[in-house]
């Protein structure tokens, strides 16, 4: 049995896309174990209502680093050499360092006004420091993907692991001294500034920097312009279909039904950071790589979406069944809400799970717009099922999570249908006719 075991391993490693989502996901799993351990000393040291505060601060402060780098990001891994990749990464820096000042001018001179029209008055001086969280935010997906450009999975995963550990060490040792939602919000600023830290580092060993010039910068930029032109709308209508989620339930249920919203998205998210977002970065690399040696990405495509389904629905159906007892029993009985409001969002979860890595299809093969429509289209049937269910936050839910479980898995489709397929004709016309 132990033979089977070992040789299975040793076939499953041998595959370089199996052993980099290895990697990856590997540190996301003991940076996830993390929060999952303190998790239920942290629902007992905060209220729900301060778990609402950090959920609006965390929504706007993500929304805005969609922005920030005008998703030249995403073009990093796009150059065939580094020098060209490097400088594309500078653009984004660029952008990302006058957004947040801009963002800043923003807070100063309007944060009532600005706070009052999210109903988020709460929020209190908490509210300046959304422009360096931002700013640190938008900083770590950028290094993020330089560093997936170079494949420094290891390096990825120790961030994360970092990122995570300091993240609730602060969150601990600020409950204790009863700091209420400050304590969550410099929680989340500490994490991302000390993660950040060790993915620059390793751009500095790189040598990449001094080829970094003005010349280059203004070249690239006007290269990769499809970016800011459909990325940044797309990324933020995206963003702001699952972030605007929170806003408008704290403006419609109160903040407490927030905090029970923000604890159950933070368990079902589980699954998508830990194995999801390895499975994006590398097939997002792997795809990358096939196109420009002028193949097709058929095979990558399918395995990839086999493995997710393998993975995927054993493990939310175990999530919908056992969610409402783990939840009380674990958070405390004040979080009975959190448990049925998972039980709901379940499907959605583990949809967008399974959904999630092909997203990335459009702009790797540049149709930009494709992806701006299918997240216009998240967009609209958020702000429609909230408007429509305003009265029931169970209601919405259901219609929420229905409606868009069935747009992901359309979508999935959509997207072998018009790219997958269609390239693998061409290449295999191309060939026959050679």
């Amino acid at each position: 049995m132990r033979n089977k075991i070992n040789s299975f391993k040793f076939r499953f490693l041998r595959d370089e896309f199996n052993k980099n989502v290895a990697i990856l996901s590997g540190g996301v799993a003991v940076s996830q174990l993390i929060p999952i351990l303190v998790s239920p000393a942290l629902t007992r040291l905060y209220s729900p209502q301060d778990f609402g505060i950090l959920a609006i601060f965390v929504s706007i402060t993500t929304i805005l680093s969609v922005i920030a780098n005008g998703r030249y990001e995403l073009a990093v891994m796009l150059p065939e050499k580094d020098d060209d990749a490097i400088n594309v990464a500078a653009v984004a820096f660029i952008m990302n360092v006058i957004f947040s000042f801009f963002c800043l001018f923003l807070i100063i001179f309007f944060k009532t006004h600005l706070l009052r029209i999210l109903k988020a008055e709460s929020m209190g001086l908490w509210a300046y420091f959304i422009p360096l969280t931002s700013f640190f935010i938008a900083l770590f997906n950028l290094l993020n993907y330089t560093n997936n450009r170079f494949k420094l999975y290891r390096d990825i995963a120790k961030s994360n692991i970092y990122k995570s550990t300091s993240n609730a060490l602060v969150k601990l040792i600020l409950g204790f001294f009863k700091t209420g939602a400050g304590g969550l919000i410099i929680g989340q600023i500490t994490s991302q500034f000390v993660a950040n830290s060790k993915l620059f580092d390793n751009i500095k060993k790189t040598g990449l920097l001094a080829s970094i010039s003005l010349r280059k910068i203004k070249e690239l930029a006007k290269l990769y312009s499809n970016f800011p032109t459909f990325s940044v709308l797309a990324g933020l209508i995206n963003t702001l279909a699952y972030q605007l989620t929170n806003i408008l339930i704290g403006a419609f249920y109160g903040e407490s039904t927030l905090g029970q919203f923000y604890l159950s998205q933070m368990i079902l998210g589980l699954p998508l950071s830990y194995i999801g977002t390895a499975v994006s970065q590398v097939f997002y690399q792997h795809a990358a790589s096939e196109l420009k040696s002028n193949s097709t990405i058929k095979i990558t495509f399918k395995s990839t979406l086999k493995k997710l389904l393998y993975i995927g629905l054993p493990v939310f159906t175990l999530i919908f069944i056992l969610s409402i007892p783990v939840f009380t029993f674990v958070f405390g009985q004040k979080w009975y809400g959190a448990g049925k409001y998972t039980m709901f969002l379940t499907p959605l979860y583990c949809a967008r799970f399974i959904a999630i890595p092909f997203t990335l299809v459009p702009m790797i093969f540049k149709k930009n717009q494709i992806d701006f429509l299918f997240q216009t289209g998240i967009i609209t049937i958020t702000i429609a099922t909230i408007l429509l269910n305003r009265t029931s936050v169970e209601r919405f839910l259901l219609f929420y999570s229905g409606i868009l479980t069935v747009y992901y898995a359309t979508y999935i489709l959509i997207l072998d249908i018009l790219f997958v397929e269609r390239r693998y004709r061409l290449i295999q016309n191309s060939n026959i006719k050679l």
